[in-house]
Protein backbone atom coordinates (compact mmCIF):
# COMPACT_ATOMS: atom_id res chain seq x y z
CA UNK A 1 0.00 0.00 0.00
CA UNK A 2 1.34 3.50 -0.82
CA UNK A 3 1.91 6.06 1.64
CA UNK A 4 -0.40 8.95 1.64
CA UNK A 5 2.74 11.63 1.27
CA UNK A 6 3.88 9.19 -1.82
CA UNK A 7 -0.18 10.49 -3.55
CA UNK A 8 0.77 14.31 -2.33
CA UNK A 9 4.45 14.05 -3.60
CA UNK A 10 3.25 12.90 -7.09
CA UNK A 11 0.26 15.18 -7.62
CA UNK A 12 1.15 18.17 -6.45
CA UNK A 13 1.29 20.99 -8.14
CA UNK A 14 5.43 22.64 -8.31
CA UNK A 15 7.33 24.79 -10.61
CA UNK A 16 10.24 23.19 -12.92
CA UNK A 17 12.98 24.56 -11.94
CA UNK A 18 16.00 25.80 -14.33
CA UNK A 19 19.53 25.74 -13.12
CA UNK A 20 20.10 27.48 -9.72
CA UNK A 21 22.26 30.69 -10.52
CA UNK A 22 25.61 30.85 -8.84
CA UNK A 23 27.32 34.18 -7.45
CA UNK A 24 29.00 35.12 -10.55
CA UNK A 25 25.96 34.78 -12.90
CA UNK A 26 24.90 36.97 -10.06
CA UNK A 27 27.16 39.81 -9.83
CA UNK A 28 27.37 39.84 -13.58
CA UNK A 29 23.24 40.85 -13.39
CA UNK A 30 24.10 43.31 -10.74
CA UNK A 31 26.91 45.09 -12.72
CA UNK A 32 24.98 45.23 -16.03
CA UNK A 33 22.16 46.43 -14.26
CA UNK A 34 24.37 48.75 -12.30
CA UNK A 35 26.90 49.73 -12.96
CA UNK A 36 28.99 48.98 -9.94
CA UNK A 37 32.12 46.75 -10.44
CA UNK A 38 32.32 42.89 -9.88
CA UNK A 39 34.57 43.93 -6.49
CA UNK A 40 32.31 46.40 -5.46
CA UNK A 41 29.40 44.19 -5.86
CA UNK A 42 31.43 41.15 -4.26
CA UNK A 43 32.33 43.70 -1.51
CA UNK A 44 28.95 45.05 -0.99
CA UNK A 45 26.99 41.18 -0.59
CA UNK A 46 30.68 40.08 1.73
CA UNK A 47 29.64 43.38 3.68
CA UNK A 48 25.70 42.35 4.49
CA UNK A 49 26.19 38.77 5.18
CA UNK A 50 29.00 40.09 7.81
CA UNK A 51 26.07 42.73 8.98
CA UNK A 52 23.45 40.27 9.38
CA UNK A 53 25.75 37.32 11.18
CA UNK A 54 26.92 40.24 13.66
CA UNK A 55 23.29 40.65 14.84
CA UNK A 56 22.07 37.33 14.24
CA UNK A 57 25.20 36.60 16.76
CA UNK A 58 24.12 39.43 19.14
CA UNK A 59 20.51 37.34 19.06
CA UNK A 60 19.13 40.20 16.77
CA UNK A 61 16.66 39.87 13.72
CA UNK A 62 18.08 42.11 10.78
CA UNK A 63 14.90 43.41 8.50
CA UNK A 64 16.24 44.72 5.31
CA UNK A 65 14.13 46.26 3.04
CA UNK A 66 12.61 44.71 0.06
CA UNK A 67 14.47 41.74 0.69
CA UNK A 68 13.09 40.34 3.76
CA UNK A 69 13.90 39.29 7.74
CA UNK A 70 16.70 37.22 8.87
CA UNK A 71 15.90 35.54 12.42
CA UNK A 72 18.55 33.51 14.44
CA UNK A 73 17.14 30.47 15.51
CA UNK A 74 18.47 27.59 18.56
CA UNK A 75 17.40 23.83 17.53
CA UNK A 76 16.62 21.29 19.97
CA UNK A 77 19.81 20.22 19.97
CA UNK A 78 21.27 23.72 20.28
CA UNK A 79 22.69 24.13 17.22
CA UNK A 80 21.60 27.23 15.65
CA UNK A 81 20.00 28.17 12.57
CA UNK A 82 18.64 31.08 10.52
CA UNK A 83 14.92 31.76 9.38
CA UNK A 84 14.86 33.95 6.34
CA UNK A 85 11.39 35.38 5.54
CA UNK A 86 10.94 37.35 2.26
CA UNK A 87 9.86 41.19 2.68
CA UNK A 88 5.94 41.01 1.58
CA UNK A 89 6.65 43.23 -1.53
CA UNK A 90 8.98 40.75 -2.91
CA UNK A 91 6.51 38.24 -2.06
CA UNK A 92 3.44 40.13 -4.20
CA UNK A 93 5.81 40.75 -6.96
CA UNK A 94 6.74 37.30 -7.19
CA UNK A 95 2.98 36.07 -6.99
CA UNK A 96 2.30 38.94 -10.18
CA UNK A 97 0.97 36.57 -12.87
CA UNK A 98 2.11 38.52 -15.61
CA UNK A 99 6.04 37.97 -14.00
CA UNK A 100 5.87 34.16 -13.45
CA UNK A 101 7.22 32.47 -16.96
CA UNK A 102 8.35 29.20 -15.38
CA UNK A 103 6.16 25.71 -16.49
CA UNK A 104 4.28 24.43 -13.49
CA UNK A 105 3.98 20.84 -13.40
CA UNK A 106 0.76 19.09 -12.29
CA UNK A 107 -0.71 22.40 -13.05
CA UNK A 108 -4.42 21.28 -13.44
CA UNK A 109 -3.92 19.87 -9.49
CA UNK A 110 -3.67 23.62 -8.09
CA UNK A 111 -6.67 24.12 -5.49
CA UNK A 112 -7.08 20.51 -4.74
CA UNK A 113 -6.97 18.89 -1.32
CA UNK A 114 -4.77 16.50 -0.23
CA UNK A 115 -7.72 14.10 -0.18
CA UNK A 116 -8.38 14.75 -3.79
CA UNK A 117 -5.04 14.21 -4.87
CA UNK A 118 -4.66 10.89 -3.21
CA UNK A 119 -8.12 9.91 -4.72
CA UNK A 120 -5.96 10.62 -7.85
CA UNK A 121 -3.34 8.21 -6.77
CA UNK A 122 -6.22 5.37 -5.91
CA UNK A 123 -7.88 5.75 -9.10
CA UNK A 124 -4.41 5.68 -11.07
CA UNK A 125 -2.62 3.18 -9.43
CA UNK A 126 -5.51 0.83 -8.54
CA UNK A 127 -2.85 -2.27 -7.20
CA UNK A 128 -1.43 0.60 -4.98
CA UNK A 129 -3.91 2.50 -3.12
CA UNK A 130 -2.91 4.47 -0.12
CA UNK A 131 -3.52 3.18 2.92
CA UNK A 132 -5.60 3.75 5.47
Amino acid sequence: MAKKITAIRRYKPEIKRGRTLQMPDVIRDMTRSTGLSQGEVLHVVYQLQEAILTANHAGQAVKIAGLGIFTPVIRMDGSLDMLFRPDVEMLRQLNDPTKFHAEILNKSNIGRSSEELIALWNADHPDDPVEG
